[in-house]
């Protein structure tokens, strides 16, 4: 059995020691929670003394949780998703299309195609997108990875579904110029207006995709 993949961790930065309000521990748990992503010093502080006045079964079940987490879940070995085997539970489930594979930036990307119960292949988690700025660049990605999935397995079809922003745009046309003399065939997903939205509202690129995206309507 391989080693465990590491799960690459996005910490913020703790509070600086002079800005401690609450003595020992409390505060402590308050830089700690800070540290979460969407957690500033004010929710921090609330789910500190949340956690607080719970019983303390509730509070040993919550660190229970997260050091199992850290214990048991890794990344699959094949499509990079988080998983609690080798393989993921998609990617282990036989009666998933394994012809058709799904390129998503995050983990939880997965979680969000899932939900419309309407694609049954695979996937293909890259771990973030192209971002020259940030420093990412295809070597920080899973393009390698991909390309030798693609090598070894008997794809079909490869759906682009990375974000509809600028580094997602990016990194599609990448993957699709990359990807053009293999002969398989690439899709990206159709990006428009939402359902019910106003046209009013709506901003020129979004229109714009609508209208490049048209299909024929059945009279």
């Amino acid at each position: 059995m391989t080693a465990r993949p590491d799960i690459p961790s996005r910490t913020k930065t703790a509070l600086p020691a002079d800005h401690a309000v609450f003595a020992g521990p409390i505060q402590a748990l308050v830089d700690e929670l800070s540290r979460l992503p969407g957690v500033g010093p004010k929710s921090a502080q609330r789910i500190a003394f949340h956690l607080l006045e719970v019983p303390k079964e509730e509070a040993v079940r919550l660190a229970a949780a997260i050091g199992e987490v850290k214990d048991r879940i890794r990344l699959c070995e094949r499509c990079f998703n988080v998983a609690e085997n080798e393989l993921c539970t998609i990617c282990a489930d036989s009666r998933r299309d394994q012809t058709v594979v799904c390129v998503v930036e995050d983990p939880r990307d997965i979680v969000a195609v899932e939900r419309t119960r309407e694609f049954h292949g695979t996937y293909h988690v890259l771990g973030g997108a192209l971002n020259p700025i940030e420093g990412i660049g295809p070597e920080q990605l899973r393009v390698r990875d991909l390309l030798e999935r693609l090598s070894d397995h008997n794809i079909v079809e490869v759906i682009l579904c990375t974000n509809p922003n600028l580094e997602g745009e990016a990194t599609a046309m990448y993957l699709a110029r990359l990807l053009a003399p293999l002969g398989i065939k690439v899709t990206r997903i159709a990006s428009g207006l939402p359902v019910g939205g106003d046209l009013e509202y709506a901003d020129e690129l979004t229109l714009g995709r609508a209208l490049l995206g048209r299909r024929e309507v059945a009279g």
